[in-house]
């Protein structure tokens, strides 16, 4: 009894001087697993060449308030306030085993970089873009989550669907509320500096109850030649989100451009948001040189009625029309109504279930010269104007 005493003093001791001598870094083990059970009325279903359509009622932890995944962070401090950081971070789907976003080890983040209390931080790798920073927290997708309250095709990126690659970023320090970043995103293709590159840059501000958001990207030939260049090239996501009649040749475009906004404001135990985005594929060659543009427009209102229950509901108008005068081809004239409504409860710190539903209603042409049809989120396309998406679900972290 005096010896495993004694042993367990000296690893007490040993443990203790481990922890003192490491205290200023560490490695975190951090994950969200994000499962439920998912129903869409109407879904692509192609027979014979002809989307006929049909209903899909399945388990899912990819379109989740968090898409389900793992990973890794750490921290080294360096002294004088600047600390060596990285995320390493994958995506997972319950249902098959398989990684999330394509099946990249780390699809969902992957950097390294320094950070400094008082001039900011620069990071280099996959990362999100400054939509998913600086306008996502202010939209309903943000406040409550999931691919319920996305806006259709994902075309703004919003839902980050899709990440960037080859970037590098710059994020501020908070000055009085205020932050900023920008990031580039290197295009490498041999003889084309510029090829497959992009930029974006984003601005938050929050006093009190009020916090606003907006961001900028541009990417010139966002599905570049050379593999990982360009937004969608490399992204594996990136062919499923162009593949859908709502998109049908965008991935021909020269260009691809978004600018985003958003607000919200508290008010006791209530939430209320209003955001905006415009998306425009320019110069588009599979439809005769023209560009098309979508503008987003959404409300919200989230009221926490406990500490561990909230429910809301949010409305969004999409608009979808072509720009310019290419010769040939069309890009339709495209209308979306969604309305969404979400229910949460926690039983726990780390453990919740929720419920939500979402029912779209599409009208006009699109750039098929088609009838348009309904795409809720990025979950693909119905065979025709209407679509509902219903999704129970529990959440853990860890």
């Amino acid at each position: 009894m005096i010896l495993k005493r004694t042993q367990a003093a000296v690893c007490g001791t040993a443990l203790l001087c481990a922890s003192h001598a490491y205290a200023q870094s560490s490695v975190t083990l951090f994950g969200i697993i994000d499962e439920g059970v998912q129903f869409i009325s109407n879904n692509k279903n192609v027979v014979k060449g002809r989307n006929v359509g049909g209903r899909q009622f399945n388990l899912d932890s990819t379109n989740g308030i968090n898409g389900s995944r793992w990973g890794l962070k750490g921290a080294e401090d360096l002294g004088g306030g600047l600390s060596a950081i990285f995320t390493l971070e994958s995506g997972v789907n319950l249902n098959n085993g398989q990684l999330g976003q394509g099946g990249a080890e780390f699809g969902r983040q992957a950097f390294v970089g320094l950070s400094s209390t008082r001039f900011g931080t620069v990071t280099l790798g996959r990362q999100y873009d400054s939509n998913f920073y600086f306008v996502q927290p202010v939209t309903t997708m943000g406040y409550y989550g999931s691919a319920l309250f996305s806006h259709p095709g994902d075309l703004d990126n919003l839902n980050n669907s899709l990440r960037l690659n080859n970037t590098i970023r710059y994020t501020s320090a908070k000055y009085r509320g205020l932050t900023f970043s920008g990031e580039w995103s290197l295009g490498g293709q041999p003889g084309n500096f510029t090829g497959g590159s992009g930029y974006n840059a984003g601005i938050a501000y929050a006093n009190g109850s009020f916090t606003l958001g907006a961001a900028y990207e541009y990417f010139k030939n966002p599905t570049g030649a050379t593999g990982s260049t360009g937004f969608f090239t490399g992204n594996p996501n990136g062919a499923t989100q162009l593949s859908g009649i709502l998109n049908s040749g965008y991935s021909t475009a020269s260009s691809w451009q978004t600018i985003a906004g958003g607000a919200t404001y508290q008010i006791g135990g209530m939430l209320i948001g209003a955001a905006y985005s415009n998306v425009e594929y320019g110069n588009i060659a599979a439809l005769g040189g023209n560009s098309a543009k979508f503008n987003t427009g959404e409300v919200g209102i989230k009221y926490q009625f406990s500490p561990a229950f909230y429910a809301g509901i949010g409305y969004e108008y999409t608009k979808g029309n072509a720009v310019g005068n290419g010769a040939g081809g069309t890009v339709g004239n495209q209308h979306f109504n969604q309305l969404s409504v979400i229910a949460d409860y926690f039983v726990s710190k780390r453990t919740d279930f929720y419920a939500g539903v979402t029912l779209q209603k599409a009208s006009g042409v699109s750039s098929t010269g088609s009838a348009a049809v309904a795409n809720i989120g990025n979950l693909g396309d119905s065979s025709n104007t209407r679509q509902a998406y219903v999704r129970l679900a529990i959440r853990s972290r860890f």
